[in-house]
C-alpha cells in the first residue's frame, strides 16, 4: 500500500462521515437550486455570475484554491463563468479532474411544475427543482466527496465547474487551450450522466453525438389564394412534412444512408419502463425496429426540435410559400457528426417534394463517446459503484450527447476518461418537475470518495 493510500479514511469511516454531514450537502444542492443560474436567458446573467461565486467559495471553504476564470472566444465573445477549484498538493499522487457544470435550463411553462422550479422540494425520496439533478447533482457529489476526505486526499484533485453546458459549452475549448496546465489530469470524471434504474448504478459506456440543421423551404415567392391554386400548388408546410416523412419508412426506421449503428446493447430495456419514462400516451406504438436500448444508444435518430408556421389563431385561406424548421440529429458514437449531417443533406435535397427549394443551414454539431471499457479506472469505478450502492454495477449507453469529452481526449490523450451520473429514468431533465433521488445522490458521493481513495493503488 502506498504512503498516500494509507492516508485515507477506510469505507467504514467514510460511510460513517457521511451519515453525519449528507443532511448539509443536501442543504448545499437546496441552495444551488436556489440560483436560477439559466446561461440561456439574458435575464438570467447575473444569477449565473452568482451562481460560479457561490460554488468557487464553497469549494474555497474545503482548503481548494479556488477561481472563478472566463476566456474570450476567438470571434471575441466572452464565456460564462466557469470554476476551477484545485486541492493541496499530494507529491507523488495522480491527479484527477472532477467535472460537472453549475448553469442549468429554463424552466419551459411554470404552471406545468408541482412546485416553484427554484425552490427545491423534498417529497419522498425524491427533491424537485429545476438543476437538482442536471448538474447540480453533479456539483454536489464532488463537494460532498472533497468534503469526506478534506486533508486526507490521497490524490491530487482539480474541481472543474462550468456554467455554459446547457448551451453548447461555446468556450469550452478555449478555455481548455487556455487553462490546459491547470487542468491537466491522469484521471478524467465527467459526472453529468444516467444511472439505468433508480437504486441501480451505471458506468457510460457510449454517448451519441449530435448535429442540427436548419431546412427553409420555398414552394413560390409570395402567399396566394388557397382557393384560387390549392390543389395543383402545395404550401410550404405540407411539403415540409412531406419531406420530413421521407427521413423514415412505414416501421419508423431512419432511411437515411451511410449513418451507420448498432443493434446491440449491454442490458435489456423493458418496454413498458420505457414507455413510463417518457410519458407515452396509451396506442401510441414506439417507432424502429431491433434492440429497444440500441435503437436510443448506438442507433442514429432525427427529430424535429422547431417549427416556423403561421399560428392557428392568424390563419386564413392562404397557401403559405415558406416554412423553416430545425432538425436534430443524434450521431452513432465512433461518426463524425460533420459526415453524417452530410448524409443527412443529401438525403433532404434528394426528396424535395414536387421540386421545393431547399436553403440548408448547419448548425451546432458534437462528437460521441466511446468508452474504454477495460481500462484500469473504469474497472474500478464499477468496484466503487458496487460498493456503494450494494449492487452491481451496469454498462449503459445514452442517447443524449456531452460532445466536449473529445476536447478533453484531444487536449490530454493520456488521461483516463470516464463518464458517471445521478440522473434516472425519473429526473426529468429539461423537463417540468426535474428531480434527483435522494438515496442515489448519497450513494454517489461514497462512490467517489471511494473511487478517489483507491486510484493511488493502480
Amino acid at each position: 500500500m502506498s504512503e498516500t493510500s494509507a492516508l485515507a479514511p477506510s469505507r467504514d469511516e467514510l460511510n460513517s462521515l457521511l451519515d453525519s454531514s449528507f443532511d448539509s450537502f443536501l442543504d448545499e444542492l437546496k441552495t444551488l437550486v436556489a440560483i436560477p443560474s439559466v446561461s440561456s436567458d439574458p435575464a438570467h446573467q447575473e444569477d449565473l455570475a452568482r451562481s460560479a461565486a457561490h460554488v468557487c467559495e464553497r469549494f474555497a471553504s474545503l482548503g481548494f484554491d479556488a477561481e472563478v476564470l472566463r476566456v474570450t472566444m476567438p470571434e471575441g465573445v466572452e464565456g460564462k463563468p466557469a470554476i476551477v477549484a484545485t486541492s493541496p498538493k499530494v507529491e507523488g499522487a495522480p491527479t484527477v479532474l472532477l467535472y460537472a457544470h453549475h448553469d442549468v435550463q429554463p424552466t419551459g411553462d411554470v404552471s406545468r411544475w408541482a412546485s416553484d422550479p427554484f425552490v427545491a422540494e423534498v417529497r419522498g425520496d425524491r427533491i424537485y427543482g429545476r438543476g437538482t439533478s442536471d448538474d447540480g447533482a453533479g456539483v454536489i457529489v464532488h463537494f460532498g466527496a472533497m468534503s469526506l476526505l478534506k486533508d486526507r486526499l490521497p490524490v491530487n484533485v482539480v474541481v472543474f465547474i462550468e456554467g455554459e453546458e446547457e448551451i453548447g459549452s461555446p468556450s469550452f475549448t478555449t478555455f481548455l487551450e487556455t487553462h490546459k496546465d491547470k487542468l491537466k489530469a491522469d484521471v478524467i470524471v465527467v459526472a453529468d450522466s444516467d444511472n439505468w434504474k433508480v437504486g441501480e448504478p451505471a458506468v457510460t459506456s457510449t454517448l451519441r453525438g449530435n448535429s442540427v440543421c436548419t431546412v427553409d423551404l420555398t414552394v413560390a415567392d409570395h402567399a396566394v389564394h388557397s382557393g384560387m391554386f390549392g390543389g395543383p400548388m402545395l404550401d410550404s408546410v405540407t411539403c415540409a412534412a412531406m419531406l420530413i416523412s421521407s427521413l423514415y419508412d412505414e416501421k419508423g426506421d431512419l432511411v437515411v444512408e451511410g449513418l451507420g449503428g448498432s443493434d446491440k446493447a449491454d442490458v435489456d430495456w423493458p418496454e413498458d419502463e420505457f414507455r413510463a419514462a417518457a410519458g407515452l400516451l396509451d396506442g401510441v406504438q414506439l417507432a424502429g425496429s431491433g434492440d429497444l436500448a440500441a435503437r436510443v444508444w448506438t442507433k442514429p435518430s432525427v427529430s424535429v426540435i422547431g417549427f416556423d408556421a403561421c399560428p392557428v389563431s392568424n390563419s386564413s385561406n392562404t397557401i403559405a410559400p415558406h416554412t423553416r424548421f430545425r432538425l436534430s440529429m443524434r450521431v452513432v458514437p465512433g461518426k463524425d457528426p460533420v459526415e453524417a449531417m452530410d448524409r443527412l443533406i443529401e438525403h433532404l435535397e434528394s426528396h424535395a417534394p414536387f421540386g421545393a427549394h431547399l436553403e440548408i443551414t448547419r448548425n451546432e454539431a458534437g462528437n460521441g463517446y466511446q468508452a474504454d471499457m477495460d481500462s484500469p479506472v473504469t474497472k474500478l469505478l464499477h468496484e466503487a459503484l458496487s460498493d456503494a450502492w450494494g449492487v452491481k454495477s451496469v454498462n449503459i449507453g445514452v442517447g443524449g450527447s456531452i460532445p466536449f469529452i473529445t476536447d478533453f481526449q484531444r487536449l490530454f490523450p493520456h488521461a483516463q476518461v470516464v463518464v458517471t451520473g445521478v440522473e434516472d429514468p425519473l429526473t426529468n431533465a429539461h423537463s417540468e418537475d426535474e428531480s434527483q433521488s435522494i438515496p442515489d445522490l448519497r450513494a454517489a458521493i461514497l462512490a467517489e470518495a471511494l473511487l478517489l481513495t483507491r486510484l493511488p493503488q493502480l
